[in-house]
């Protein structure tokens, strides 16, 4: 039977070394296929929480399971093959700098062995639909800190994940590009069914889109808002009236089950 929860939290706390917990009891499940924000103050354990679903921190007490698996003792192999189904997007962009554009977003691709037909179609395609795709062999430090945003936001989409983090992906966009990668994020969900969890602090991207929101307060957590129904849900437009993702998909069936 297929597991329908993607992230489980049980009575998770988290913190760094011997300083006070940034997260206290922490107890949620979100199904596959969900939309969220995740909203709170600088410092209130926003980017605490995605590093805790992408196994990048562990929990000081509790239970974390992601696609129903508990992770608490997995080995690193164990994780590093869980990683595989997410994608995290960092405000810091991690890109590597002796890559172009072009390679730093082909990297996953290739981790993956992905034929480099197949590669060089979907970064094209990738590249166009966030605006970059004259700037493939780039060097990515040449770039503003929108673009090479939006070359790890490409990065992080190309292998279909099907759970999504990020943390401010917008947050250093003029309005128009936030706007593209928000219709993109929607595409990601309605399309693959991606589990998308995004920080934000524009309280603009949150009610335009009106998806449910996750806010960090006090150590804790809470939700507020539905998931909209198919009817309700907020209708996304590809550039040049297509759809990015039905074209993206038929590219797509060398890295299905990864």
């Amino acid at each position: 039977m297929e597991e329908k929860t993607a992230i489980s939290f049980a009575n998770v706390a988290a913190k760094y070394d011997s300083s006070p917990e940034i997260l206290t009891d922490v107890s949620f499940n979100i199904s596959n296929g969900g939309f969220y924000f995740l909203s709170g103050a600088s410092g209130a354990g926003k980017t605490t929480l995605l590093r805790l679903i992408y196994q990048l921190h562990k929990p000081s007490r509790g239970q974390i399971k992601l696609f129903g698996k508990i992770t608490n003792d997995m080995s690193r192999d164990e994780i590093n093959k869980l990683r595989q189904k997410m994608a995290i997007v960092f405000q810091e962009y991690s890109l590597l700098s002796h890559l172009t554009v072009f390679d730093n977003v082909a990297l996953p691709l290739r981790v993956r062995h992905i034929p480099e037909a197949k590669i060089k179609k979907l970064v094209a395609k990738v590249l166009d639909w966030v605006g970059l795709g004259k700037y493939a062999n780039s060097n990515p430090m040449e770039l503003s800190g929108g673009q090479q945003q939006r070359v790890s936001v490409a990065r992080a989409i190309i292998i279909q994940p099907s759970i999504l983090l990020a943390d401010e992906p917008t947050g250093n966009l003029d309005e128009e590009n936030a706007s593209r990668l928000m219709e993109l994020f929607i595409q990601m969900n309605k399309t693959f069914g991606t589990t998308i969890i995004l920080a934000t602090h524009s309280k603009k991207i949150m009610e335009t889109y009106k998806y449910p929101v996750i806010t960090v307060e006090n150590h804790h957590i809470s939700f507020s808002g539905t998931q909209p129904t198919p009817d309700t849900k907020h209708t996304s437009k590809s550039p040049k009236g297509q759809n990015y993702f039905t074209e993206l998909t038929k590219q797509f069936d060398d890295i299905g089950n990864i």
